[in-house]
């Protein structure tokens, strides 16, 4: 059977932390992907030997990854999180470019338009489209926050990189939840907020703003599960 949607080629993947890497793919024609949008990704893991062919559904295992890439010009980026007991991600983290994957896409109604500062809070994989959308706000010469929660943080080159350009980053451990609250309290005025995350830190992040006196339903949340 044929694997549903476009065909692409990896371009290359990188560890960018801790069992964490970023997965580079060609732009298929007419992808027209935003920061915080997100794709579905389809795979073979094991690698049949016609990479758009599978023997029968079971084969094939699909993920949803938001975009970490500020654009998708000629390429974009996913950053994958590696459950090395996981059905795709050890999977992904050991190709070496050249390989076909499927991606259906772009999904999703939280984007950055380019058009205004930005505060951008993440948990765990939530890292990836907080850094896109922070690097996309400074390409387009507006500020940008990045507060970041994570035992062990990834995209540390990119985070850095950001910093030196005159963003403001916080990278928190993962039980400083008197931090977050503070961070976002502090620069709740300071942009748009986006938050990333799995649901108990997207829930978090929601009461915060309250209790900070914002509203979060002027908040671009995605909640990963």
């Amino acid at each position: 059977m044929e694997i549903a949607g476009t065909p692409v080629t990896v371009e290359s993947v990188r560890e960018v932390g801790p069992d964490t890497v970023a997965l580079e793919l060609e732009t298929p024609a007419e992808f027209d992907a935003l920061p915080g949008q997100f794709v579905l990704l389809r795979a073979v893991p094991g690698g049949d030997e016609d990479e758009n062919e599978a023997d029968d559904d079971t084969d094939v295992v699909e993920r949803h990854y938001t975009l970490s890439s500020p654009s998708v010009d000629e390429t974009f980026e996913l950053t994958v999180g590696v459950d090395p007991d996981g059905d795709l991600s050890p999977w992904l983290a050991a190709l070496e470019g050249g390989e076909t994957v499927h991606v259906d896409g772009p999904y999703g109604a939280i984007t950055y338009e380019r058009d205004r500062d930005v505060v951008a809070v993440a948990g765990g994989p939530g890292v990836g489209p907080a850094v896109s959308i922070a690097e996309a706000a400074q390409d387009a010469g507006y500020d940008a926050t990045v507060v970041y929660q994570d035992d062990e943080p990834a995209h540390g080159e990119r985070l850095e990189a950001l910093e030196e350009a005159g963003a403001t980053v916080y990278v928190l451990d993962g039980d400083t939840e008197d931090d977050l609250a503070d961070a976002i309290d502090r620069h709740l005025e300071d942009g748009q907020l986006y938050a990333f995350g799995f649901e108990d830190f997207v829930t978090f992040v929601t009461a915060a703003i309250e209790d900070a006196g914002g509203d979060p339903d002027e908040a671009s949340i995605e909640n990963f599960g």
